[in-house]
């Protein structure tokens, strides 16, 4: 998933949507332990937009906080 499309994601589905991403990834990893996954790029998309998803989070939280903390 494209970044600008994951930021019009609200808090509550983008950690939804990491659950989802990270037991798609077991699945991928039990596919590839079993020899059935015909495509492993999967797998780092896969990481990739997990870790994606949840450095838009990350950042989420730091600018609220900033936004709060008196200067």
């Amino acid at each position: 998933m494209k970044p600008h499309e994951l930021r019009k994601l609200s808090d509550d589905e983008l950690r939804k949507r990491i659950t989802e991403e990270e037991e798609g990834l077991a699945n991928l990893r039990f596919q590839k332990v079993l020899g059935q996954l015909e495509k492993p790029h999967r797998i780092s998309a896969a990481r990739k937009d997990i870790a994606r998803m949840r450095t838009l989070l990350r950042e989420r939280t730091t600018t609220t906080t900033a936004k709060k903390k008196p200067q």
